[in-house]
């Protein structure tokens, strides 16, 4: 268990989004990479985490394009897919 109530907080919000494709996908990506992030990829996946899932899952998905605003290495990470696990 993390013993940052903000990382504690993010974990929370990133796997309870309201739609089960956006909880794999965002708590995915947040349970694979977060260890390492800095103080700014935490901002990045904070404000992230505003957006509608409709529209994090359409640029997961491709079938929207991701905005000029979200594109870096960030959005290149969550992009793979590689953390979602399918069993």
């Amino acid at each position: 268990m993390n013993d940052n109530p903000q990382m504690r907080r993010i974990q929370f919000r990133a796997w309870h989004r309201g739609t089960r494709e956006a909880d794999y996908t965002v708590g995915g990506f947040f349970d694979q990479y977060h260890a390492t992030w800095t103080a700014e990829e935490i901002d990045w996946f904070e404000r992230f985490m505003e957006e509608q899932d409709a529209d994090i899952i359409g640029w997961a998905l491709g079938t929207i394009p991701v905005p000029e605003e979200w594109k870096g290495p960030m959005m290149d990470k969550f992009l793979k897919l590689d953390f979602v696990k399918i069993v």
